[in-house]
């Protein structure tokens, strides 16, 4: 089984997504494809189980929090 999960965040400014793009990116691996548009960036995330997949997300969405919460204080 393939489970195929897309996200999309948008943020105030191109140069905040990209700032968090950049920041996430090391944290992807082969599991999650990330690109930005303007000032979204889209997320593609490939899992065999839905364990997996759920674990995924949860690893992510943390990432991208701690990145959030950096561009937040700058």
């Amino acid at each position: 089984m393939k489970i195929t999960c897309k996200m999309v965040f948008e943020y105030k400014n191109k140069k905040n997504a990209e700032s968090i793009a950049k920041s996430i990116k090391v944290d992807n691996y082969i599991f999650v494809k990330t690109k930005t548009d303007g000032n979204r960036i889209m997320s593609e995330i490939v899992s065999k189980s839905i364990p997996s997949m759920l674990h995924t997300v949860d690893d992510y969405l943390s990432c991208v929090g701690v990145a959030e919460k950096m561009i937040d204080k700058t």
